[in-house]
């Protein structure tokens, strides 16, 4: 078996372009799909490095780094979003060096093979899960009888089984470009300090989300596997030990749909010493059911939930088989606000057949709910689910790049909306109640001072333990310049 080099590239740049590592959420975490495939195929021997668009300045600036690299197998992940930046990197990949052989696999290929399979310059297609199938297609290219059939179809793992994902394939790499960061991935909220990472659990949903659905179920299967409480707990030992972590978030669908994992795991973080924050994602039914659940996450370190509110008008939500309701939408932020979680509110606006009125109706349940974070959304026609599939069958997509599926607030998505007054409604969304203004002003004035630290503080100036303004100041090996 000869020796081979493989390259993944991760080529999510259709939202911010190059030269953006470290820029927020979208530009400082890691694919944990490329890094699983990363940690499966280095566990059996190969050859792995990563290019990351995102910390590159330009296609030349690829050009560049694909020749030194001068891999023998390249491969990407593609979201519907990445469609333009994964055809464009395969154009050129193939232009600098034919014989090099090919590989995509994501999202978009399971959920849109046929669109996927029009794409050029691609040898092989992985559809559903890689990481038992692409080392087997890397060993069977290194032994030099590789598949005759282009699209492969992805075998199952088990999740407790596969190595944990590979970060240091990101870390090292965007080092290599300027990253500084004393973490792992970027930090995005205050209430989750570095050094960071992001970690998932499981795969799959229970639910069924028309925008959602069923999607997902085509690249994992109907449900959930989640990993042990063991093994994820494992994880976060390793991850403590290696980059010092100081928090973290659960990026799984719903965390929460499995209160006896749940509460296994508080139960076992409480009892491995370990105190750091996390956040998750979580339902506002779950929470509304389920305020002992929410009582012991955070007594277990959880900081906040992001939770998919969609949509303050009951019609609407049952088009979005999300399975809840506006009363429940504002149980689960006062549940929340009880146990001092902060809350990310995900809602939509521009729905299908959603009326302005309907839209007002959210603007109130948000100004009402007065979630820490606002993440709203115009809702966006992804291929592979059922509101997908009733846009197009009513001639109402307007997205004509493939890099208008994403969940900007920005664009219109869909005909027959007034995107002028979303745009109102969703700045609308985001101006705080009055009473809520002044329930923050108090709350920040208590923690201003109440703050034990403040006072201990300014009892070691009275005592004098603070040096003088005048005094030099020794400062540590470890103290950061300001």
């Amino acid at each position: 078996m000869k020796e081979i080099k493989t390259t993944l590239i991760y080529a999510g740049i259709a939202g911010i372009g190059f030269n953006s590592l470290s820029q927020g959420m979208d530009a400082g975490w890691v694919s944990h799909g490329l890094a699983s495939l990363s940690a499966s195929a280095k566990a059996q021997g190969f050859d792995i490095d990563l290019i990351d668009l995102r910390a590159l300045n330009s296609w030349d600036h690829f050009r560049e780094v694909f020749a030194e690299r001068d891999p023998d197998v390249v491969a990407l992940t593609m979201m519907s979003v990445d469609y333009g930046p994964v055809r464009k990197t395969l154009q050129i990949v193939k232009e600098m060096k034919p014989e090099v052989i090919t590989v995509i696999g994501g999202p978009h290929v399971t959920i849109a093979l046929e669109d996927s399979l029009r794409i050029p310059h691609v040898d092989y297609l992985v559809i559903k899960e890689g990481e038992i199938t692409f080392p087997k297609l890397l060993k069977s290219i290194a032994e030099g009888h590789p598949p005759r059939q282009k699209v492969l179809f992805g075998e199952r793992p088990n999740l407790d089984k596969i190595p944990f994902a590979d970060r240091d394939l990101f870390l090292n790499e965007w080092r290599k470009w300027g990253y500084s960061l004393n973490s792992p991935e970027v930090p995005f909220v205050k209430e989750l300090p570095a050094p960071f990472v992001t970690i998932i659990a499981g795969r799959g949903c229970v639910y069924n989300c028309s925008f959602c659905k069923p999607g997902e179920d085509l690249i994992f299967g109907k449900g959930v596997r989640r990993r042990s409480v063991d093994n994820v707990i494992e994880e976060l030992k390793l991850l403590k030990e290696k980059y010092d972590i100081a928090s973290f978030m659960f990026h799984d669908d719903c965390l929460t749909e499995d209160r006896k994992w749940v509460s296994e795991f508080s139960e076992k973080y409480i009892a491995e010493g370990f105190d750091m924050p996390y956040f998750c994602q979580s339902r506002a039914d779950i929470i509304a059911r389920h305020p002992d659940m929410v009582e012991k996450m955070a007594r277990a370190g959880l900081k906040g939930y992001f939770i998919g509110f969609e949509s303050g008008n009951r019609r609407v939500l049952n088009l979005l088989r999300k399975g809840t309701t506006p009363e429940k939408n504002l149980k689960a932020a006062k549940i929340c606000k009880h146990y001092g979680l902060k809350i990310w509110a995900n809602y939509m606006m521009g729905i299908p057949t959603e009326t302005k009125e309907e839209v007002m109706d959210t603007v109130r349940m948000i100004k009402e709910i007065d979630p820490d974070y606002y993440s709203p959304s115009f809702f966006t026609p992804h291929p592979g689910t059922d509101l997908y599939d009733y846009c197009v069958e009513h001639d109402l997509i307007l997205v004509d790049d493939y890099a208008s599926f994403r969940r900007n607030p920005t664009e219109p998505k869909i005909k027959g909306v007034d995107y002028e007054f979303l745009k109102w409604a969703r700045d609308e969304s985001q101006k705080r109640l009055f009473k809520n203004r002044v329930k923050r002003s108090w709350a920040a004035f208590r923690e201003k001072y109440t703050d034990p630290k403040r006072y201990v503080r300014k009892a070691k100036k009275i005592l004098g333990i603070y040096k003088s303004p005048e005094a030099p100041v020794r400062r540590s090996a470890d103290s950061s310049a300001h």
